[in-house]
């Protein structure tokens, strides 16, 4: 079959790989429907190796060197391993991407998307950038009625906006900065929305972001690149700042100001996924009672309350896909399209 293989900073390739095997005991095989081109396949295409182990094999699945890309996605199952319940042949499914041990603390806790052995479909395992994957049976969400293979292929993502805004706690009417408009921003803007947040705040530069930042429920946008954001918020909250932030960026600047932004005693919620560090005074929080946050994707308990969000279509995933492409064209209209025009998408799905 073909499928797009990382083997390398800036060296993806379409090419022939074998069929997966048969699944294992526990595991299933889905024939894809469609996968989404995630920030970390560009982190890993423009940086890598930043997740992909290339100097010792995965402690959870052996994996080593080049991979097969993609954990975004939908498709049907079409054969299931020994002993598997949970899902059936024929069932369309968005699986998580979080392969877990079951054995650590974390794991016990059901906090699994921090497992000690975390292993991520596409990045640590062959992912869904291909005809054919083999996942974990209990990672496999049955899409209900009134989603979409395309909008469940966006749900990967809107899971962890979705898990960041849970793990805030009650936001009912309080005032919300989102740092960034991307995809992971645009779902927790929704996200945001639908708990009740009293005033949405989105920093962003990107044009086309903007406005699909306004569609998502923004209240307030602020492009820093033409006024101080910090001033900005602080005047829009009468002088004090936001009551709680979500750093969707990943950008060593943007780390810091996600705490800027807070009034005192304020919450910073780390969302994105940073290529080097910041630079950072601690006494912005020992002097202030600030907290910060650190969230990582998502559990399958997030899967399914944003399934039951975007069945009602409180949450929808269709006006984030901004582009539609074959396997074939994955670097070109794909990776090098969102890399050169990113203010010109979204979300690009793939068809392989």
């Amino acid at each position: 079959m073909q499928a797009a293989v990382w083997h390398g900073k800036k060296d993806v390739r379409v090419e022939t790989v074998p069929l997966p095997s048969p699944p294992a005991p526990g595991w299933v095989q889905v024939k894809v429907e469609w996968c989404g081109i995630c920030g970390s396949d560009l982190h890993e295409y423009l940086a890598g190796p930043i997740f992909i182990p290339v100097n010792a094999p995965h402690p959870l699945t052996g994996k080593q060197g080049s991979v097969i890309l993609g954990h975004e996605f939908t498709g049907k199952v079409v054969a299931v391993g020994e002993g598997v319940t949970e899902v059936k042949v024929g069932d369309m499914v968005a699986p998580d991407a979080c392969q877990h041990c079951g054995e650590c603390q974390p794991c016990r806790e059901g906090r699994y998307n921090v497992c000690e052995k975390l292993a991520f479909t596409g990045l640590h395992n062959d992912g869904a950038f291909a005809s054919l994957v083999n996942v974990p049976a209990e990672l496999c969400y049955v899409l209900p009625k009134g989603v979409s293979a395309e909008a469940g292929a966006v749900m990967e993502p809107l899971a962890t906006g979705f898990k960041a805004v849970r793990m805030a706690g009650s936001i009912l009417g309080l005032n919300v900065v989102v740092l960034g408009a991307g995809t992971i921003g645009l779902g927790t803007i929704m996200a945001v929305r639908a708990a009740g947040a009293g005033k949405i705040i989105v920093v962003e530069m990107s044009k086309a972001r903007i406005e699909k930042a306004k569609e998502c429920g923004a209240d307030v946008i602020i492009n820093p690149k033409e006024c101080d954001p910090v001033a900005a918020i602080k005047e829009i909250t009468g002088g004090s700042g936001a009551d709680v932030s979500f750093e969707c960026i990943g950008n060593k600047m943007t780390g810091p100001l996600a705490i800027d932004v807070l009034r005192n005693t304020g919450l910073a919620i780390i969302v994105g996924i940073f290529e080097e560090p910041s630079s950072f005074n601690f006494f912005s929080l020992s002097g202030t009672d600030k907290r910060v946050m650190g969230t990582l994707a998502y559990t399958l308990d997030d899967f399914k309350g944003l399934a039951a969000l975007m069945a009602k279509g409180i949450i929808r995933a269709e006006n984030l896909i901004t582009g539609k492409i074959e396997l074939k064209d994955i670097l070109d209209k794909g990776f090098l399209e969102l890399i050169n025009n990113k203010d010109q998408h979204i979300k690009i799905l793939v068809r392989p």
